[in-house]
């Protein structure tokens, strides 16, 4: 087994949390929140609260506001039962805590999700920095990164839906209980509508057998949650989840090389959605294109530009440990390690991806070229090399290396970029037709 693979399956996870502070700072003796300690520490902090009781389009309608103020509402409501035609049942969702709170360690990443390219990535880069959009003045509050703290009273939930890109996730329950029901990717077209454009909303709704003629003939899965356990979601599981108790808990989303091809899966899908959406303008809009990445941008968090750029980063990134690993290694079998297996199948899955851009018809004028000189001398891609290096020390062996600004003048670092970068830009040349080396 290549690093840590992990199964296609849901899983649930116990004796993982407990030396996490936020398991003692956020939890009496008795198992419910410490509210008071939460509103003192971090109640400033401005967050989204979802109303779980008024749908707004496809999703719950969402608030601002502090979270003093949020927690102000819950003991009343924790009192009473909640009238969801008369008040608001609030939920407090995609609170950004580890961006905000970045010295507090309320945390630690448990090892089976530490390859996680996605939020390494999002610590250097902005995920879409496009300067001609409005999408990058909003990135630093919706896509600052996929780590978060969900709050919410007994009844709160989350609708049906599949995680954000595809990604794998997992929620590790901080307090309380929660009810999970899950569908398997094989029968998610079964909760889509006969145009296969909207899915449900949620499964206890009153279903419109017209509109969902498949409906009845899905499986759901079902899982509670408790106090302490996490539960981890694999790519393309369609969830709802349902609060049983008062609940705080910690979830992340990511992606890595074993689940990548699901976010291209998704990004072309939704490429394809967002230029039949304004297909009728084509022949009087010169920007045809650019306004086609600018909507997908906006409505899948990134574009085509995005994920290359990601890509190519983090491919560059792994070069560079697979560069000190040859290099520090006494060993002639050094790539036999588990390390070294693991970066190279990273390498290869991105390379794979590359070939599917290219066979979709993606082509180099979707990315501004990447100098690799440039780019090894670049303080913020360095630090990335170093976090990436960190998370492959934790799950295989360390690796002592120094990244400095002198990487851009290693001439065997270069020449070995080049020989391995030239041979991905034989095998893709349309999308990789900018690359220098």
């Amino acid at each position: 087994m290549v690093g840590l693979r992990i199964s296609g399956q849901i899983e649930k996870v116990n004796g993982l949390m407990d030396d996490w502070k936020a398991c003692k700072d956020w939890v009496f003796p008795d198992g419910s929140p410490n509210l008071t300690f939460l509103s003192s520490s971090f109640g400033n902090s401005r967050v989204q609260v979802a109303d779980c009781a008024t749908r707004e389009f496809t999703d719950q309608k969402r608030i601002e506001m502090s979270v003093s103020e949020f927690i102000r509402e819950w003991p009343e409501r924790t009192q009473k039962e909640c009238d969801s035609e008369s008040r608001p049942l609030l939920y407090l969702k995609d609170w950004h805590f580890v961006k905000e709170y970045p010295d507090y360690s309320a945390y630690e990443t448990p090892l089976f999700f530490c390859d996680d390219w996605l939020n390494l990535y999002l610590d250097k880069y902005p995920m879409h920095d496009d300067p001609n959009t409005h999408h990058q003045e909003t990135n630093e509050i919706t896509c600052s990164d996929y780590r978060f703290v969900y709050m919410g009273t007994k009844g709160t939930w989350t609708s049906l839906h599949a995680d954000v890109f595809r990604s794998y996730s997992w929620s590790a329950n901080v307090c309380g209980r929660k009810q999970w029901y899950f569908l398997a990717p094989s029968q998610s077209h079964l909760v889509f509508d006969r145009n296969m454009k909207n899915s449900l909303y949620s499964i206890f709704e009153d279903v419109d057998e017209k509109k969902f003629p498949c409906y009845k003939q899905a499986t759901w899965l079902e899982c509670t949650q408790e106090q302490n356990e996490i539960i981890f979601v694999p790519s393309g599981w369609y969830h709802q989840v349902h609060n049983l108790v008062d609940t705080i808990s910690i979830n992340h989303n990511w992606f890595n090389g074993y689940n990548l091809p699901y976010v291209w899966d998704l990004l072309l899908r939704d490429y394809k959605e967002a230029k039949e959406y304004i297909e009728d303008i084509k022949d009087i809009c010169e920007d045809f294109e650019d306004l086609c990445q600018r909507n997908l941008a906006a409505n899948t968090g990134m574009n085509f530009s995005d994920f290359f750029m990601f890509l190519v980063r983090t491919s560059f990134a792994n070069l560079v440990q697979l560069y000190h690993l040859s290099s520090s290694s006494e060993s002639t079998n050094w790539k036999s390690s588990h390390r070294a297996q693991n970066i190279m199948f990273n390498l290869g899955s991105v390379r794979n991806i590359a070939l599917k851009m290219e066979s979709a018809g993606v082509e180099a004028n979707h990315d501004p070229g990447i100098n690799s000189r440039i780019l090894l001398g670049d303080t913020t891609f360095l630090e990335l090399c170093k976090s990436l290096g960190s998370a492959y020390g934790m799950i295989h062996e360390q690796c002592n290396v120094s990244y400095s600004s002198k990487h851009g003048n290693d001439v065997k670092l270069l020449e070995f970029f080049e020989s391995a970068c030239s041979q991905i830009k034989a095998s893709c040349p349309s999308i990789m037709g900018r690359q220098t080396f």
